[in-house]
């Protein structure tokens, strides 16, 4: 008989295994990143002009204090992973009109909007992380939990995205998004989601990193 082929190794596997990934998931242990990051200066400049342009938003100092909070707490090992398993696309030239979008794979992890001289979020997470059983059913939606997550019940919605076990979440203003994010349970909860996602393989949208933004959310 021929050898057993081992199983083919993807996403942050390369720099985690399972053990290390589940005990950051609970917030045990705190990840040993690279020294520095892999950059592409042909990759900076060429969204330069677009991150002045957000510079100039009214929402931009709040923008930028919701993604200090949200790189180090949410994307595991940021400097190691950076474009080639998650990315921050600035202004994207989609119909929602976003400021800011972070993906990996081929998957949304988290979306900034205007909204008046402040911020909205969306996050997409695991549906089963927020229900009263664990299931990815959504009559089982763990509201109560939602709205004591942030600062006003009306500041918190959600949505059905198409896709197993797969939820979305609204978030209006940069006071309940700092405190939804600062949620041990919402904190595992997203972390799960950008890892599952993260594992898949390498990012889709590498060719819409934006550095600029990405310093911000590693504090450089």
């Amino acid at each position: 008989m021929g050898a057993t082929s081992r199983p083919r190794t993807t996403g942050v596997r390369h720099f985690l295994d399972l053990e290390q990934q589940r005990d950051w998931i609970a917030g045990k242990i705190d990840l040993l990143d690279a020294d520095e990051r892999q950059e592409s200066l042909e990759q900076r400049f060429k969204y330069v002009a677009r991150f002045e342009k957000l510079l100039s938003r009214p929402q931009a100092r709040q923008l930028l204090e919701i993604l200090g909070l949200y790189g180090p707490n949410c994307i595991p090992i940021m400097r190691k992973t950076e474009r080639y398993y998650w990315s921050v696309s600035c202004l994207p030239s989609t119909s929602d009109k976003p400021l800011i979008r972070v993906n990996a794979s081929w998957m949304e992890l988290f979306t900034l909007y205007a909204h008046g001289d402040d911020i909205r979020a969306r996050f997409i997470v695991h549906l089963s992380d927020f229900t009263t059983d664990g299931s990815a059913t959504p009559s089982r939606v763990d509201e109560h939990f939602l709205e004591q997550s942030v600062a006003m019940p009306e500041h918190v919605s959600y949505f059905f995205p198409r896709g197993a076990d797969i939820f979305g979440i609204n978030v209006r203003g940069s006071v309940s998004i700092r405190k939804f994010l600062t949620s041990r349970r919402v904190l595992s909860a997203i972390r799960t989601f950008n890892l599952t996602h993260m594992n898949r393989g390498r990012n889709a949208y590498q060719a819409s990193h934006c550095y600029s933004v990405a310093d911000y959310m590693q504090a450089v």
